[in-house]
This record gives C-alpha cells, sequence and structure tokens, in this order.
C-alpha cells in the first residue's frame, strides 16, 4: 500500500472537518468563528486537488470525497449563517415550529440544496475541466462568511455601520436566492486551476490574484463581495474576448 496516495483524501477530511466545527460554531452563536474555519477549509480545499496533482494520485473516490466535504463546508454552513442572521440567532428558534410559522425562515436553506445542485452538476459536466459554469461553491460560501467579517472588523465605522445593511433581513433573503441562481447558472467562470506555474495560459488568473490582494489589503473583509463581483466580471470577460488570445 502506498500512503502517499492517501494524502490529498487526509487533506479533503481537513476540510470536513473544519465544517463541521464551522456547524457547531454557529450552532453557539459564534458565527466569526466559522468564518475562520470556512477559510481554513478552503485553503484545504485549494491544497487537495494540488496535492493529488502533485503526486500524480488522482482517483475517482477522491474528486467524490471532495465533493461530500465541499457540501458541509461550503454548502451546509453557508446556508446556516445566514439562518443565523435572519433568525439572531438559531439558539432562538423554537423548534420546527418556527418555520411553520414564519416559512420565510427555509430561504436560507436554498444555500445548502442549491450547493447539492451545483456540487452534483460539476461532477457529470465535461465542460468543466478547465473552468466553471455557474458560481462555485466556495466562492458563494466566501460572500456570505464576509458577513461576520465585516461586522467584526469594517474599517469604516466612522461612516457607516455594517450591521445596519448587511444583517437586515431582506440583505440575507437576497443573498440566499442570488447566491442559488447564481451556483446553477450556466455562465462560464474562470476556474483558479494551475496546471503549471508559468504567464502563458495562467495570465488572468494572476492578474485576478493581484488585484485581489490589492483590495483585501485596502479594504479588508469589505474586499471579499467586491473580489466575487470581480471575479464573475472577469470570467466574462475572459470567455468573450482573452480566452481567444491567450494573455
Amino acid at each position: 500500500m502506498n500512503p502517499i496516495k492517501h494524502i490529498p483524501n487526509f487533506i479533503t477530511c481537513l476540510n470536513l472537518l473544519s465544517g463541521c466545527l464551522a456547524i457547531v460554531s454557529v450552532g453557539l452563536g459564534d458565527p466569526l468563528t466559522a468564518a475562520y474555519l470556512v477559510i481554513a477549509a478552503a485553503i484545504f480545499d485549494f491544497f487537495d486537488g494540488f496535492a493529488a496533482r502533485l503526486l500524480k494520485v488522482s482517483t475517482p473516490i477522491g474528486a467524490e470525497l471532495d465533493s461530500l466535504a465541499d457540501m458541509v463546508t461550503f454548502g451546509v454552513v453557508p446556508g446556516l449563517m445566514l439562518l443565523h442572521y435572519l433568525t439572531g440567532g438559531i439558539s432562538n428558534l423554537s423548534g420546527l415550529s418556527s418555520f411553520l410559522e414564519n416559512p420565510i425562515l427555509l430561504v436560507p436553506f436554498a444555500v445548502p440544496i442549491f450547493s447539492a445542485l451545483r456540487l452534483a452538476k460539476f461532477n457529470i459536466d465535461t465542460r468543466q475541466t478547465d473552468s466553471f459554469r455557474g458560481l462555485p461553491t466556495p466562492a458563494s460560501a466566501l460572500w456570505v462568511i464576509s458577513i461576520p467579517l465585516m461586522i467584526e472588523f469594517m474599517p469604516f465605522h466612522l461612516w457607516w455601520n455594517p450591521e445596519n445593511v448587511i444583517v437586515d433581513k431582506w440583505f440575507i433573503i437576497g443573498s440566499s436566492i442570488g447566491l442559488s441562481v447564481l451556483m446553477v447558472s450556466d455562465i462560464p467562470l474562470l476556474a483558479m486551476k494551475f496546471k503549471s506555474f508559468g504567464w502563458k495560459g495562467n495570465g488572468v488568473r494572476y492578474i485576478f490574484l493581484i488585484i485581489s490582494l490589492v483590495l483585501l489589503i485596502i479594504l479588508r473583509p469589505v474586499a471579499i463581495p467586491i473580489i466575487l463581483s470581480l471575479y464573475v466580471l472577469i470570467s466574462i470577460i475572459d470567455n468573450l474576448f482573452l480566452s481567444k488570445n491567450e494573455v
């Protein structure tokens, strides 16, 4: 038995573990810790595929395990976090009767449901080897976790209180619906997978990463939704113009 071939799957399991701990954190009313755990999971999610390609041990079970882990971390956790902000804390719910009395509380669950559809679609869509069709689940999750990060670290408290907007009921509902639609849309989006580290074929990816880094340094958590919007815009530009002439 070659132990090296299990390294990518071990990293994927760290992604799943992070998601499980994030679920506990949201349930305990600590979405900020959950946000940190989702960020850790996103790092693990990047490196499991990187390790599989580097070690040349990609396997079908690894791909399936990755999707299952992503479903928990980037599907269930964001849905629970949105529910947390919609209800002022999951502990405020009075059991399942809360959903019967106020069906609008079910809207955040659209995110895990459409995440499952998104991941299932990705696994059988041969067009998504070098690019994505629809918003990837990690990107959707990053949008959601930007909420507690902005509340905690917003650098512009003097002139804008983020809690007046981003935890507003309609913002949470709109985010739930918007992210769900984007995940199952057929919009071609740039895949952040580097088959090599050279500029050729990766120019757009490097440009996006540099701009994202600058935005993060200047705006901190506020940059996350901006970066995701930029990601969609750059993907459309790349698909329409740049992909025909590699940068």
